[in-house]
């Protein structure tokens, strides 16, 4: 069986004021030949459809427009919410798509039920597990013991009673502890949505979504295939593409990606005012991409958003790398990933912020207070 990965298409986002809808809208367009070249038995979209959970009318109708457009290419399509999607909106309508082939997660209840497949080996089992947290396994599970992400998934997947002597692939939208991570994606302080790739073991391949860059976790057959486009300049390295995967006989899988050249690409670009509104530099550059623009003058600029937009028209970030801003207070040079513990890192903050440790009593409060939260978040 043939395969296409796709997650995070995040219909609707906006970057820096920046409107990506021409861009999502070439992209997919761009991504429905390459399925028409490759004929794939299914196409899996791994959550994050939308960019919110209440979508844009423009952006329901350029998915509504995909799905239709993949309806009619003779293969079957499954799709799953992620943690931007609403539930019960991606589900809205599934029973009738399912007559067109079009596989749309229902709302987690604790019960899910495989499609199937066939193939020249037999059966292969897909299942779609949306975007959940531990409250939702809890609820559906109350007597299981689950204090974390990998707890949950864990009890969501034992429920699922898989067959490992046929082919089982599991479509679901995770952090998966190790994976790299860009300034587009949605953190969780100190890393409360970990899930261990051992979750997974039963499965011949396990499609994820959420995180933006492409790459295995931990083994080809669990894998992210990153976003369609690139959302953020941290993802400026990003080679976007298109996974495409085999599945043979059990225990036999191939995987190749398939680039993706969008409408604008995004780089970064940095110097003086003067060096870069110099044709001998400009002409050498894509001045049509989405730019970071950094300038290293000592003094700001007067205007010059708009008189670097004359040769930049898709400018979309202007800074300052300078005496006076590499001697400002930023917070952004704090490391706030460096802790694995939110209380730890209240605690650096209130250091740095009042030249004292907390209390004992302070920092009791504050661990009670963590404790709390945290549990109301999962």
């Amino acid at each position: 069986m043939k395969f296409i990965h796709l997650s995070d298409l995040h219909i609707g986002k906006r970057v820096n004021g920046f409107s990506m809808l021409e861009d999502q809208e070439y992209i997919l367009n761009e991504i429905i030949e390459i399925i028409k070249d490759e004929q794939p038995d299914a196409v899996f979209i791994a959550g994050d459809v939308y960019d919110k959970s209440i979508p844009s009318a423009e952006a329901v109708q350029l998915f509504d427009s995909f799905l239709v457009d993949l309806s009619k290419l003779n293969t079957s399509v499954f799709v799953i919410s992620g943690n931007h999607d609403s539930a019960e909106r991606i589900a809205f309508g599934s029973r009738l798509m399912k007559l067109s082939r079009v596989y749309m997660s229902p709302v987690y209840n604790g019960c899910i039920s495989p499609s199937e497949l066939k193939d020249e080996h037999g059966i292969i089992r897909i299942y779609m597990l949306p975007f959940i947290k531990p409250a939702h396994v809890r609820a559906a599970f109350p007597d299981e013991e689950i204090s974390s992400y990998t707890d949950a998934l864990s009890a969501a997947v034992k429920h699922m009673n898989i067959d490992t002597s046929v082919r089982n692939i599991l479509i679901t939208h995770q952090f998966v502890t190790g994976s790299a991570r860009c300034d587009s994606e949605e953190l969780s302080v100190g890393g409360t949505d970990n899930v261990d790739a051992s979750v997974f073991e039963r499965f011949d391949y396990t499609a994820l979504g959420h995180i933006h860059g492409p790459q295995n976790a931990g083994s080809e057959k669990v894998r992210y295939c990153g976003t369609p486009l690139k959302y953020s300049f941290s993802e400026c390295s990003h080679k976007k593409s298109v996974t495409v995967g085999t599945l043979s006989k059990k225990g036999t899988l191939s995987i190749k990606e398939i680039p993706l050249i969008p409408l604008h690409d995004m780089q970064e670009i940095r110097g003086s005012f003067y060096d870069l509104t110099q044709p001998e530099y400009y002409n050498n550059i894509q001045r049509n991409d989405y730019i970071h623009i950094t300038l290293t003058d000592e003094n700001d600029i007067p205007d010059a958003v708009s008189e670097l937009r004359k040769i930049y028209p898709n400018t979309m970030v202007l800074d300052y790398d300078n005496t006076r801003t590499r001697t400002e207070f930023n917070l952004s040079n704090l490391d706030i990933l460096g802790s694995s513990d939110p209380a730890e890192l209240f605690s650096d903050f209130y250091t740095m912020c009042n030249g004292s440790e907390l209390s004992a009593d302070q920092r009791k409060i504050i661990d009670t207070l963590v404790k709390e939260i945290w549990e109301e978040e999962v």
